[in-house]
């Protein structure tokens, strides 16, 4: 789900803010993390109570949220545009900002969202997701994941684009495992993960997404019957069983068109359609347009 949602162009930042300094995200579509290092800063996200976020705190967005970071409700925030295909994923430097006043240390990471509908488990997070350094403690992989991702950026060595970005995917990866543990996830889908049967049905899916599945052979393969399993994936995950393969198809092509030069053929068979226009038909309908305008607008380099 997260290779067919998210693009592997990270942007990594460190920055070094003296109080006082704010700056204010407009919504855009990527997911975005913060990690302090040092100090205090507010986040505040319209509709969500502001957080305070301190020395040792992770913040997720995941959607591309519009929101505010700044030491003090009084601090005036600085408008932040950011076009990550126009910027390399390369560690850059320590940059300053702001006043001479108390200093918050920042990392700040950012990743490009794949262009499509997401699939649903990811679509339904929260649009905030926040660990405090207390809570890391109670999961030592994120609390160790924290501490390697600041000495890493605070000092960037050979491959360091390659380090950040595989200790962003697993952070993210312990992030969402952690969330998925706390009652709020029974609102967003996550608690599809903590379902044994649930669990290996998503994994069957994910894992031959090209088979003629029917509610019945899913039930039998997690040993269920066919209206106790249709009941209870609805009820997890948040969609009908055949609607999530339906979407999850469609966000499987939509990766292999951007990242692929397969025929669009080829990739119909792939997430198992046998005719290209019903496969035509159903990607417009879940992505917006043609299987062609979609590869010719979102093909990356890695797909020639």
């Amino acid at each position: 789900m997260l290779s067919a949602a998210l693009v592997r162009n990270v942007m990594y930042r460190r920055l070094e803010c003296g109080a006082p300094w704010g700056f204010q995200f407009q919504e855009r579509m990527v997911a975005m993390f913060y990690v302090v290092a040092r100090g205090t800063m507010l986040l505040e996200v319209t509709g969500e109570k502001p957080r305070t976020l301190s020395s040792g705190d992770v913040v997720f967005l995941p959607h591309g949220t519009a929101h505010v970071l700044r030491d003090a409700p009084t601090s005036k925030p600085q408008l932040i545009v950011c076009d990550v295909s126009k910027e390399k994923a390369t560690p850059r430097g320590v940059r300053r900002v702001g006043g001479d006043g108390a200093t918050t240390s920042l990392i700040t990471g950012i990743f490009e969202l794949g262009p499509g509908r997401a699939p649903s488990l990811l679509d339904r997070l929260p649009r905030v997701i926040t660990i405090s350094a207390l809570e890391a403690t109670a999961h030592p992989a994120i609390a160790a994941l924290i501490q390697l991702i600041m000495t890493e950026s605070g000092a960037p060595g050979p491959a360091s684009v390659l380090v950040l970005q595989r200790l962003a995917d697993v952070l993210l990866v312990h992030t969402l495992r952690a969330l998925s543990l706390q009652p709020s996830c029974r609102e967003r889908g996550l608690q599809a993960l903590r379902d044994p049967q649930v669990h290996d049905a998503l994994g069957l899916l994910h894992g031959a997404v090209g088979k003629p599945w029917t509610v019945a052979t899913l039930a039998k393969r997690v040993g269920m019957s066919r209206s106790a399993f249709a009941a209870r994936f609805h009820a997890r995950v948040g969609e009908p069983p055949l609607q999530y393969l339906a979407r999850w198809r469609m966000s499987r092509a939509a990766e292999l068109l951007r990242t692929t030069t397969e025929s669009v053929s080829t990739i119909a068979t792939r997430v198992g359609y046998e005719s290209l226009p019903s496969f035509s038909k159903a990607f417009r309908k879940w992505q917006g347009t043609s299987p062609v305008a979609f590869r010719r607008r979102h093909q990356g380099p890695s797909g020639h």
